[in-house]
């Protein structure tokens, strides 16, 4: 590839920034002022002018340390390589805003874990597994089109984080990650992680399943879409937008 084909490249795109590979191998960066320096070289081949020195991520690690990394040294994105050093993708700062923004944190399933103890005097297990979608049983009667659009991305990427759902007899009550439940459900997707809670010797009905009957909630097409239009925080944004052209 030389300079010329590379700057058509960074064109059709948004990057300001592209991985330079050679048989798949991770070589190194190459970004638009790379190539504006090299206006009058349009045949000069990009691997001569490609940044090798460049700090790359491995596919476990964890999401936490990669924002960390990314927010320490000004990164927009970081190339993730697998053990043989090829490219495998690259995550961007805005991965790492949306998986931030609707997460199973260990404090929000001890919340619940504790609140389902303290109500009903049972004991109760929490387990990581994959559960089916077709099983999962909303609590929640609406999600709203711009998150679900994220969510979908996520789960793309593998970015996804675990529902939280309470295990019933025959399903699962979903508690935590209806917008990535339904997105997963939009996608044919079968199965999500979640952090599974397990009661003990329990055969009564918690609260929010009951809610979540009166309110005609067995599957997840029972979850009303709301458009961009109808968001609530669009909406008080708006009337915010309008006061102050008034004042």
């Amino acid at each position: 590839l030389t300079v010329g084909e590379a700057i058509k490249e960074f064109i059709k795109s948004t990057h300001q920034n592209m991985p330079v590979t050679k048989n798949g191998n991770l070589v190194g960066i190459i970004n638009a002022k790379d190539l504006l320096r090299n206006l009058d070289k349009l045949d000069k081949p990009i691997i001569e002018i490609t940044r090798r020195k460049i700090i790359v991520a491995r596919p476990d690690l964890n999401l936490d340390d990669a924002a960390r990394l990314m927010f320490r040294y000004g990164f927009k994105k970081l190339p993730v390589i697998d053990d043989n050093g090829k490219l495998v993708g690259i995550i961007s700062n805005t991965d790492i805003l949306r998986s931030h923004i609707e997460r199973a944190t260990p404090r929000k399933v001890d919340m619940i874990k504790n609140l389902i103890e303290s109500e009903h005097n049972v004991r109760v297990n929490v387990r990581r597994y994959l559960v089916p979608i077709d099983k999962l049983h909303p609590t929640q009667d609406r999600v709203y089109a711009d998150e679900l659009q994220g969510r979908e991305y996520e789960i793309k990427r593998g970015l996804a984080e675990p529902l939280i759902v309470v295990k019933r007899r025959n399903y699962y009550l979903l508690v935590d990650g209806h917008h990535r439940a339904v997105a997963a459900n939009n996608l044919g997707i079968k199965e999500l992680m979640a952090h599974v809670i397990e009661i003990e010797n329990f055969d009564g009905e918690l609260g929010m399943e009951i809610s979540a009957k009166r309110r005609g909630l067995i599957t997840l097409d029972d979850i009303k879409i709301i458009e961009y239009g109808q968001h609530p925080l669009l909406e008080i944004t708006t009337k915010l937008v309008k006061k102050k052209d008034v004042e």
